[in-house]
């Protein structure tokens, strides 16, 4: 993997990351609910799902690369498209508020049902998997040991989602008022969607041999 394929990989994830999905909006509305600091082990909670599904998929795909002739290239097309899918659903997406949660969960609620709970967001989105098996190959180079490079990618990931969900515990209320806002949410959909085309583009144009 080289340097300039590690910050396309940081750049993609650190906008993927931010879109508020089931994760950032669970931390987040445990923020409002419960404070910053009790959220925290919600957040434990998803990233350990989201380190658990991201590590078992690198290590399939590992075995998949090393098995099958030809997977580099089917997995860089899928990726690609992949991309492309999300900027294509970012563009179009529905403009209507985002709820972060209105249910109020009891002050005295336990850390250990604040993790379940993130766990359970986490490692019940199918998503993430699609992520894993079309976007992780397009960073590992070929003729190099894949297994430290997707643990380089794994851990990569990690830190930057800690980075949002430490954003998005800290933004509280104040957060969650500008993603209600309408107009907020469509200007970053299109400026959401216009990244994530180029992301594909460059890509398809530039990618580990």
């Amino acid at each position: 993997m080289t340097l300039h394929h590690w910050w396309l990989f940081v750049g993609a994830v650190f906008l993927l990351c931010g879109t508020p999905g089931p994760n950032m909006l669970h931390i987040l509305s445990r923020s409002v609910e419960l404070g910053a600091r009790r959220s925290v082990a919600a957040m434990a909670g998803c990233l350990t799902a989201l380190v658990l599904v991201l590590a078992a998929s690198a290590a399939g795909l590992t075995t998949l690369l090393l098995a099958v002739p030809g997977a580099f290239t089917l997995l860089r097309y899928a990726g690609v498209a992949y991309l492309l899918y999300l900027g294509w659903r970012a563009w179009r997406a529905e403009v209507a508020p985002i709820d972060v949660g209105a249910a109020q969960l009891p002050r005295t609620v336990s850390l250990a049902a604040l993790f379940r709970g993130g766990f359970a967001i986490g490692i019940s989105n199918p998503k993430l998997i699609l992520f894993a098996a079309a976007f992780l190959p397009q960073f590992v180079t070929r003729v190099a040991p894949q297994a430290p490079q997707f643990a380089i990618l794994v851990v990569t990931f990690a830190a930057l989602e800690c980075f949002w969900y430490g954003v998005y515990a800290l933004g509280g209320r104040s957060l969650a008022a500008h993603l209600a806002a309408p107009r907020v949410k469509r200007a970053f959909n299109r400026v959401t969607a216009v990244i994530f085309v180029g992301f594909g583009l460059a890509l398809l144009r530039s990618h580990p041999a």
